[in-house]
């Protein structure tokens, strides 16, 4: 009896000495976070440019034997799916299709020419679901908006003199509405035509937002040739020969959608990356570059880690060319637990551009441009983002948050959101050629929803840094989610917002 009063005696002592190491052996917090950084290491480690690049000569392979494009709706697209899909399901994931419907478009012709006073020809983009011109074009004067001061040129009826725009194509500043806005004012005033020249420098592609909304072919290009324009139609008539002309059909396409068989569905982490391309090239790095990135830290994650704390879920979205229509069709079939279930969503499109920037989704609006601050949650992402390029060592800066590409519906939905992008059709800045190298006065990706979007048209360190992103984010979040909780220090904008980071124009409708 006596021995067993003396061990009761010890054993509180015994456990009281025990416990704040046992408790620290065991703290779920800590736990977690310790596996986060050997996770998120190893992924980044594991994850390379190197073996990413296997999945872009793929696509290449693919465009190149069906027809030069892998867009939405076409076969080249349906075997880039095929291809994602296939690698997933080898590698344990549950994977599956979201196939839905669409008009898919193609555009025939896009010329502009002037045939006086000055015989010149001028690149024209389609915008997409625009109605077609007559096969040969239309011969017609040029008819220009006054442009307003208050950046709303076109935007209202009263802007189109009446008479003076009847039987004419009608030269329209972008700015303050709609293309499909303008495009229709236009035709209400008699136009046959439309050609919407940009506000900023580089080229101007749109989208007139749905089928419905084409009144009259429109078309757009460069703020210099518009202005141009303006001016020899300030001096006397201008006469063009104007063609577009498009494709428009109904069809079927798919999202592919993978997550992992184990991790708390109640904290779903989702990543996302478009997989179509234009019909006017391969889209290797539009958007062959982000659906290759996160195809390869996919299949990493899948040796590395077989039970994540929270179910990771990867997306490779269709139609995104034709108006985000893949990431829109997701969101609106999402229940309300399946969306209060998705704690984030980063998105990767376009990370690879021949000359980069290193841009951030500005979550927090810090940078004080465009659109609001994103969700709750969305800050701690650009955060998270910013802290690791800083401790790799890769300088970046803000980008807006436009609604412009698949972030576009988690951001309405309130779903946190992020992510990374290099900059498309937009013109790099002295002060980033500085930053990031590469050449001032030129566009980060001059091949841009063109023919050249090949597979040279990807910058390695580009690639590699923003893979590093992902790989990254995939390994913290599969174990750690706590960051989201932690506030955001406020930092004072240095003035260079990275507002010239060139997103994608052939995903606005709005101005």
């Amino acid at each position: 009896m006596a021995t067993v009063a003396a061990a009761a005696l010890a054993t509180p002592l015994l456990l009281a000495s025990a416990s704040p190491a046992t408790a620290h052996r065991h703290d779920p917090a800590e736990r977690a976070a310790k596996e986060a950084a050997k996770l998120s290491k190893k992924l980044v480690r594991k994850s390379s440019a190197k073996d990413a690049f296997k999945h872009l000569q793929k696509f290449q392979q693919i465009a190149d034997s069906t027809g030069g494009h892998r867009a939405a709706g076409s076969l080249g697209y349906d075997a880039s799916a095929a291809y994602v899909y296939q690698q997933l399901k080898k590698a344990g994931y549950e994977v599956s299709y979201q196939n839905f419907d669409f008009i898919y478009t193609e555009t025939q012709a896009e010329k502009l020419s002037v045939v006086s006073p000055a015989p010149r020809d001028i690149a024209i983009s389609a915008m997409t679901y625009t109605k077609s011109t007559p096969v040969g074009g239309v011969k017609a004067d040029l008819a220009a908006v006054p442009v307003d001061a208050d950046g709303t040129t076109g935007c209202e009826p009263a802007d189109f003199a009446s008479g003076t725009f009847t039987g004419k194509v009608a030269l329209i500043k972008r700015g303050g509405c709609t293309f499909a806005a303008k495009q229709e004012n236009a035709a209400a005033a008699g136009a046959i035509g439309a050609v919407i020249y940009n506000n900023t420098e580089g080229g101007l592609s749109g989208t007139l937002g749905a089928p419905e909304s084409g009144k009259i072919p429109t078309g757009g290009i460069t703020q210099a040739e518009g202005t141009k324009l303006a001016e020899d139609l300030a001096k006397g008539p201008v006469s063009i020969d104007f063609e577009i002309r498009q494709l428009q059909e109904k069809r079927t396409t798919r999202n592919v959608i993978a997550e992992t068989r184990h991790g708390n569905a109640a904290n779903t982490v989702m990543l996302g990356s478009h997989l179509d391309s234009v019909t006017a090239g391969p889209g290797i790095n539009d958007n062959g570059s982000g659906s290759a990135g996160l195809l390869e830290v996919a299949l990493e994650l899948a040796k590395a880690e077989k039970r994540p704390a929270n179910k990771l879920r990867f997306a490779w979205w269709g139609a995104e060319e034709n108006g985000l229509l893949g990431s829109e069709h997701y969101v609106a079939n999402l229940s309300d637990l399946g969306k209060k279930e998705i704690k984030l969503y980063l998105n990767f499109d376009m990370i690879a551009s021949p000359n980069y920037g290193l841009f951030v989704y500005d979550g927090d609006d810090s940078d004080g441009v465009g659109a609001p601050a994103g969700p709750a949650g969305s800050a701690q992402l650009e955060r998270d983002i910013n802290e690791f390029m800083d401790r790799v060592g890769a300088p970046h800066e803000g980008t807006d948050f436009t609604g412009r590409s698949d972030y576009g519906p988690f951001v309405e939905a309130g779903i946190p959101s992020g992510g990374t992008f290099t900059g498309a059709e937009g013109i790099k800045s002295a002060a980033q050629a500085e930053k990031f190298g590469g050449t001032a006065g030129v566009a980060y990706d001059a091949c841009y929803h063109a023919k050249c979007d090949d597979i040279k048209n990807v910058n390695m360190k580009a690639f590699d840094v923003n893979i590093d992103v992902i790989a990254n984010a995939a390994g913290t979040y599969a174990h750690d989610l706590s960051s989201l909780r932690k506030p955001v220090a406020t930092v004072p904008t240095d003035g260079d917002t990275g507002s010239g980071g060139g997103l994608h124009d052939d995903h606005e409708v709005t101005e």
